[in-house]
């Protein structure tokens, strides 16, 4: 993969360096985690920076803490760092579902959830996961930190609520109070290194309560709130779950692409959804199938 773009390169020691050097190239500096999209980016001149600013020299950035009722993952923590974490499964199972789902072994190791985010695709593995997670995305400038909510992070096709001379540092997930159950349905093409052709995440909760949300299948990941409505505090029946199927066409606006037709994806969430739904339920009252089973087959 050659890059024929020209740039500076510094690789700071500190958070206030990155800072001071993302100030003063203003508009003209990119930050690089992982890089997974970005040197595709850098390859293909989509972006043009200055300056391209390294942050794997800054070590707090790798923590990944699971700590009472709050998961902390830094802005360095890979997809494998996801995986590998006893904590994580335990607490956030739907994470560790969504983490195992990304590419390869290779492009995990390497590839960032943060950047994820930052990336901003519609079809991002982690955006569904951390959206019925309710998550909050902790950012750094020169006003100081503050914490956007998931749900108000994405603004459209690589596009977020980052402010210019803003850094991510971080992911806050707080872990659902009692018994939970996760299901993370990935749609793709075949098994291996692909983009999701759709995405569905559904955490069931006590009392009936039920978060939902879609990837790959509008502008941004999102919520599902008229199918969360349906389902609150009912027990999962036939009828209902028929109801919450025939509400998808409401909260999803696919598209045709090189994946998928517009109409397969409309054909397959339903499915899908449905799927999620009894899984996430099965696992919350204590059985369903084990966490990593493929709930969607996908072609050898």
């Amino acid at each position: 993969m050659t890059i024929a773009l020209e740039f500076d390169y510094a690789k700071p020691e500190s958070l206030d360096a990155a800072l001071r050097l993302l100030t003063e190239h203003r508009g003209r500096a990119a930050v690089l985690a992982g890089g997974t999209d970005l040197v595709c980016w850098l390859r293909d001149e989509t972006i043009t920076p200055e300056l391209l600013i390294d942050l794997k020299g800054i070590p707090e950035l790798r923590e990944l803490d699971v700590d009472g009722g709050t998961a902390s993952i830094g802005a360095l923590v890979t997809f494998s760092d996801l995986v590998a974490s006893e904590a994580v499964r335990t607490a956030l199972p739907i994470l560790w579902e969504a983490s195992r789902t990304v590419a390869c072994v290779g492009i995990r190791n390497r590839a960032t959830v943060v950047g994820n985010i930052c990336s901003a695709v519609p079809s991002c593995n982690a955006g569904p996961a951390l959206l019925v997670c309710e998550a909050a995305v902790t950012v750094l400038g020169a006003e100081g930190e503050r914490r956007i909510p998931i749900a108000e992070w994405f603004t459209g096709p690589k596009s977020t609520a980052l402010g210019d001379g803003e850094i991510v540092t971080g992911i806050v997930v707080p872990v659902p109070e009692g018994r939970h159950g996760d299901a993370y349905v990935k749609l793709g093409r075949y098994r291996g290194e692909d983009l999701a052709q759709a995405v569905v995440a559904v955490l069931a909760l006590p009392e009936n309560r039920y978060r939902v949300a879609f990837g790959a299948v509008g502008p941004t990941p999102s919520r599902a709130p008229g199918i969360e409505s349906v389902l609150a505090g009912k027990p999962l029946d036939e009828t209902l779950i028929a109801e919450a199927r025939g509400l998808v066409r409401n909260e999803t606006a696919p598209i045709s692409d090189i994946r998928a037709s517009r109409e397969y994806r409309a054909h397959m969430l339903p499915i899908m959804l449905e799927r999620g739904l009894r899984a996430a339920a099965a696992r919350r009252d204590g059985g369903g199938p084990a966490y990593g089973t493929a709930l969607i087959e996908e072609a050898p």
